[in-house]
C-alpha cells in the first residue's frame, strides 16, 4: 500500500474551488477549456486534484 496519498492528498471540484478561491463552475471551464494547468483526475465519474498541483498552480501566479 502507498502513502503517497497521505502526503498529498486528492481535493474535490467543491473543495479544490475553495482552495483556490474560485467557484466550481470556473474549475470546471477551466478544465474543459484546459485554460490552467491544473492536472484534473478522474476517479470513477468525479474530477479530483492534487493538493500539490493546485499549490504549484498558486505558486506559478506569485506576484513579486
Amino acid at each position: 500500500m502507498s502513502h503517497k496519498n497521505t502526503l498529498n492528498p486528492l481535493l474535490n471540484r467543491k473543495q479544490a474551488a475553495q482552495y483556490l478561491g474560485v467557484s466550481p463552475g470556473t474549475l470546471a471551464v477551466w478544465d474543459c477549456t484546459k485554460q490552467k494547468p491544473l492536472n484534473p483526475i478522474l476517479v470513477g465519474k468525479l474530477i479530483h486534484y492534487r493538493l500539490a498541483d493546485l499549490d504549484q498552480f498558486l505558486d506559478q501566479r506569485l506576484m513579486d
